[in-house]
């Protein structure tokens, strides 16, 4: 679908970049709720964002179904049926081009249309827009919803070019799939995208090499297709689900449970998390208040998940390497898996670990480490994002008096709220670094944002007020903020982690995202909000 026309600009009230869970609704809430003139610009070929192009094998959601949805509309909520408790990338899309579809958003979005640069003019108060196709777009309000999790990052390893056989990035997935029957493959990268796709590829593959610079814990997510029994559960009990997501710390349908590690006995410590191990899932992380907050409480746990991991993996040294992980439980997001751990039980599958024998380079024939040549017909690059600040970096956004985002982030993202960045009016950041977004299951984050975005343009517009911008100050004392949240948590103390960006070579180890909880954010917002927007300068 191409709606632009290369030539005049065309003219919107607003412009939404991105056609994601985020996009989707924004353009949903600014069109049919304000009734304003808005286009979605796209850059792929189809809707869902992350879950557009992230089509690797395994690729599946870590939050529940009945929770990774939509709740603005009851209706919708009703009328739709999951049918697994963590549903895979096929089932997300067709949920998400089922929303498109249902409440007539693709006439108008814009595919194929990725965005090239957005220049604020303060004399007309209007935004300009251009695309790689040459199309000129301009709006009031430019609204990014880009996604935290959609600049690909691919490493920069010598040689990668001189490879003979194919390489993929995850998040850069063929549409029409690989094929590794008979193939020796290279994954490199045991983060969450790894553990999901390793299983799979090695139910396929001749031989399996896996390239491991950092372990990782992983709980068991214990996938099942919902029984009808709770399929109606959970539609009869949409609102009592709806308020624990907002009302909780990571918007999870459940509680962190209000009891320390150090409440019980050793033995009933012991039947708790096992309980919690055969249940599955993230809510392994909620049996504890304190588990991310005290490093000895956090231990304890920890130790929990190394010892169930030298349980099932047989080889003892390969055990090892994956039990020595560097890093508090949860400071990273822990990933859920299916049978990840057992599949070093294969006799195919080989762990390497690059941290005490670093990939020098890749060969015609495969990688090359300090030690060992690997001969490999396919290499996976599992190796993550350039997240939350990525996409919109990539993009040449500039504000008011010639600002770029990139000079006004250059030494981290710096924003209020995670919402507004200051010298850059009339533009909002949906779910941006500085808000819980990662931290948090994402729809009711992307909601909360919608909404308040939503509710402030009207709120504009009613009052006759032509631009609002983050305060620098209140963007200086909002950074503080975020720092001072993570540093009452162990999240900081995982230095490889990319809540800090360091995955990413040069990029500024700040701490991303908001570490105080959702419901805590949510009120932070509103009474900010009630008192008239403190923290925005509005201006007539």
């Amino acid at each position: 679908m191409t709606l632009g026309t290369s030539g005049a600009a065309q003219e919107f009230d607003a412009l939404i970049i991105g056609a994601g869970f985020s996009g989707l609704y924004q353009l949903l809430s600014l069109r049919d709720k304000l009734g304003l003139k808005v286009r979605v610009l796209e850059a792929a070929e189809g809707i869902g964002g992350t879950w557009y192009w992230n089509r690797y094998p395994g690729a599946r959601c870590d939050s529940e179904s009945h929770s990774y949805s939509y709740y603005f509309s009851k209706e919708l909520l009703q009328e739709w049926h999951w049918t697994e408790r963590y549903p895979e990338q096929p089932e997300i899309l067709r949920y998400l081009n089922h929303v498109a579809d249902r409440f007539d958003l693709r006439r108008d979005i814009e595919l194929n249309t990725r965005v090239r640069s957005a220049r604020y003019d303060d004399a007309t108060n209007r935004w300009t827009v251009s695309t790689e196709t040459h199309d000129t777009f301009r709006c009031t309000y430019l609204i990014t919803a880009v996604g935290c999790l959609s600049s690909a990052n691919v490493p920069k390893i010598d040689g990668l070019n001189d490879f003979e056989g194919d390489w993929y990035h995850t998040g850069q997935w063929p549409h029409q799939g690989v094929d590794f029957t008979g193939k020796r493959v290279g994954v490199v990268g045991t983060g969450s995208t790894g553990i999901q796709a390793i299983p799979v590829i090695a139910a396929q593959a001749k031989q399996l090499t896996v390239f491991q610079r950092t372990a990782n814990y992983s709980i068991p997510a214990r996938n099942a297709p919902l029984t009808d029994e709770f399929k109606r559960y959970a539609k009869a009990h949409a609102n009592d689900i709806e308020l624990i997501m907002k009302s909780n710390t990571n918007a999870h349908p459940f509680y962190i449970k209000d009891r320390s590690v150090f409440d019980v006995t050793d033995h009933e410590r012991e039947q708790i998390l096992e309980s919690a191990w055969q249940k599955g899932g993230l809510a392994f992380r909620a049996e504890f208040r304190d588990t991310l907050l005290d490093a000895k409480a956090n231990h304890l746990v920890a130790d929990f998940i190394r010892r169930k991991i030298r349980a099932i993996v047989k080889d003892p040294v390969t055990a090892e390497l994956l039990a020595d992980i560097d890093h508090p439980f949860a400071a990273k997001r822990p990933p859920v898996d299916s049978h990840y751990f057992e599949t070093y039980n294969l006799p195919h599958v080989q762990l390497v670990n690059i941290r005490t024998q670093p990939i020098e380079r890749i060969t015609p024939s495969g990688i090359k480490t300090t030690e060992k040549d690997y001969a490999l017909d396919i290499i996976v690059f599992a190796t993550g994002f350039d997240a939350m600040t990525g996409s919109l970096l990539k993009m040449d956004i500039e504000g008011d008096r010639g600002l770029k985002l990139s000079e006004a982030w250059q030494a981290g993202p710096r924003n209020y709220l995670g919402l507004q960045v200051p010298g850059f009016p009339n533009m909002f950041t949906v779910t941006g670094p500085g808000s819980p977004s990662v931290l948090c299951n994402m729809p009711p984050a992307i909601e909360h944002h919608v909404d308040w975005i939503t509710d402030c343009i009207a709120h504009l517009r009613q009052h006759g007020v032509r631009r609002i911008e983050a305060e620098e100050q209140a963007a200086d004392d909002w950074v503080l903020a975020v720092n001072a949240a993570a540093s009452a948590t162990l999240l900081p103390s995982a230095t490889h982690s990319w809540y800090l960006g360091a995955n990413v070579p040069g990029k500024p180890r700040v701490f991303m995202p908001y570490a105080g909880g959702f419901a805590n954010y949510r009120k932070i917002v509103e009474e900010r909000t009630r008192a008239g927007y403190q923290g925005f300068s509005l201006r007539r």
